[in-house]
């Protein structure tokens, strides 16, 4: 980058211009140093032990169901997030009434960023954060217009969600979908994909890449 200035008139200006370019060059480092979390062909990077009989990956794909009993389950990762940001495809296609429940679950305590139908509701939740408190879906995090971002049931929908600080964001197939600020879920832990129990489910994940911030 070279930068020509005709006299020293303005220094203050003219640092302030060198500041504004240097962040924008670390913002888009920081966007490019997003780092594979799924590598297609494994559960490296996930405690892979405790979801024998649950995830596998077949073709690039990382695909979670449920076991006869309908017990649940959570893919947890080895290691922990704070900050960070996160994005993969998913899609998923209802097989029963009570359709699929999945979904990405994060710091500690925990809050999640619900994909599909709610255990507890039994509406789409997609794109809304889930506290558990109560409400269990405060209606400052949830994605009210998520119909009109998302493809078509059983197609792939590319979700980005980020933790930073107190707010948590989510953005569905490129557009914001929802944000949620509480200072409460502050600590680092690990990153769990969800089945939930009691339902008959197949929901299916890739590319999945992450960065801490």
């Amino acid at each position: 980058l070279r930068l020509r200035f005709r006299s020293m008139k303005y220094p203050t200006l003219a640092l302030a211009l060198v500041l504004s370019l240097g962040t924008a060059f670390t913002t888009s480092a920081a966007e490019a140093q997003l780092k594979t979390l799924f590598n297609g062909k494994d559960l490296t990077h996930f405690k892979a032990a405790e979801s024998a009989g649950f995830w596998r990956a077949e073709n690039g794909i990382l695909i979670g169901e449920n076991d006869a009993a309908k017990k649940g389950n959570y893919l947890w990762t080895e290691k922990s997030y704070g900050d960070f940001v996160i994005e993969f495809d998913v899609r998923w296609k209802a097989t029963t009434e009570r359709g699929v429940d999945t979904g990405l679950e994060m710091r500690s305590p925990k809050i999640q960023l619900q994909l599909g139908i709610s255990g507890s509701l039994r509406v789409d939740m997609t794109g809304s954060f889930y506290t558990g408190g109560k409400p269990a879906y405060p209606e400052a995090g949830q994605a009210k217009e998520k119909d009109s971002l998302m493809k078509p049931e059983g197609k792939w929908n590319t979700f980005r969600i980020q933790a930073k600080g107190d707010t948590f964001t989510c953005w569905i197939n490129g557009k914001k979908a929802s944000e949620y600020t509480d200072k409460k879920f502050n600590g680092a832990a690990p990153l769990g994909l969800q089945i939930h129990g009691n339902v008959v489910m197949k929901c299916e994940y890739r590319n999945i890449r992450i960065a801490e911030l």
